[in-house]
């Protein structure tokens, strides 16, 4: 489809996409009731899925996945669940394993191309909860997992009519490099601590698996990948996971409906991230590249974000 023209003017002081991305990630903030539901999964590990609902009854419902070292509390998870229950929409904020508070069980956990989870919250929506319309949107890597589920796959189940793509790295080679640079120094370090915190933690129930002086080798994003990440999920290197794992290859073949948000001024992405020509030449991608909004960073007026509003003015377009 053709490239949209984006209407998003923040204000004027959230310009600048360091700013409006470090307020959307530490000073926002949204009230939602939510139910949590464990599943278990086909290998025995477990997802946490915190559920809210529309008034009234409905059997319309989004899914939504987080970032990095999210959850389902994060604000741009919780503020479209509100947008869409207000216009009877059901949601549910999926954690990724060992993002809900408690480690998951097993020694990996997931990845940016970990698509047989969100596969598996389908089929539970569509056999369990009865939901006949399912939307899909993800941040960032949630994003990228999205886009990977679409394109790598000939039969999306018929109930699944549409899907957001936000602040999307579909290029991980190009995102990695990026977020080794100094402009995005503190980014870079506060995932990493996260991270490391984490696998101390996995190391020590598993240590035959990881080994504490391999662990201290950990200094950067891309040395985490390289010891834990590729290794935990069947890949060769950091670089074989980010070549495998990018949705950008996967966008031609995408069959429904999938609108791809990415701002400019995302300094978490590379030029490769922006995909003009794979837009141009789907009918069914739509890419729209704000010149703001830094990453994840779409500030609105009553706290309600651009990005959340063209999610629902995109499904009601494509699927109403």
């Amino acid at each position: 489809m053709p490239i949209i023209e984006s209407t998003y003017k923040p204000p004027f002081y959230f310009k600048n996409g360091f700013i409006s991305t470090v307020y959307s990630g530490l000073v926002r903030r949204v009230s939602l009731k939510q139910e949590r539901e464990r599943i278990t999964l086909k290998d025995d590990d477990f997802l946490d899925l915190d559920w809210s609902f529309s008034e009234s009854k409905s059997s319309k419902l989004i899914i939504l996945l987080h970032g990095l070292e999210g959850n389902g509390q994060r604000p741009y998870m919780t503020g479209t669940a509100k947008l869409f229950n207000a216009n009877n929409i059901d949601a549910v904020c999926v954690n990724f394993r060992g993002c809900s508070g408690e480690d998951n069980l097993k020694y990996y956990s997931y990845h940016s191309g970990a698509t047989q989870d969100l596969e598996a919250v389908i089929q539970h929506a569509i056999s369990n909860k009865k939901y006949s319309n399912i939307y899909l949107k993800g941040i960032s890597l949630g994003a990228n997992i999205i886009l990977k589920y679409l394109g790598e796959r000939d039969n999306v189940p018929v109930q699944v009519k549409a899907a957001i793509a936000v602040s999307v790295p579909c290029y991980l080679t190009g995102s990695a490099k990026e977020l080794h640079t100094l402009k995005n120094k503190l980014y870079h370090d506060r995932f990493l601590k996260h991270l490391v915190g984490k696998l101390k933690t996995k190391q020590q129930r598993f240590p035959e698996l990881l080994s504490i002086e391999t662990l201290n080798t950990i200094k950067t994003l891309a040395s985490f990948d390289n010891v834990y990440t590729s290794k935990a999920h069947g890949f060769e290197d950091a670089l074989d996971y980010y070549i495998k794992c990018s949705s950008l290859q996967f966008l031609p073949n995408i069959k429904i409906p999938a609108l791809i948000i990415n701002a400019l001024n995302d300094s978490f992405l590379s030029s490769e991230c922006y995909p003009v020509k794979e837009a141009k030449n789907n009918p069914n991608l739509y890419l729209e590249m704000p010149i703001h909004g830094g990453h994840a960073g779409f500030i609105g007026k009553k706290n309600v974000y651009y990005n959340e509003k063209r999610a629902l003015e995109f499904v009601k377009l494509s699927c109403f």
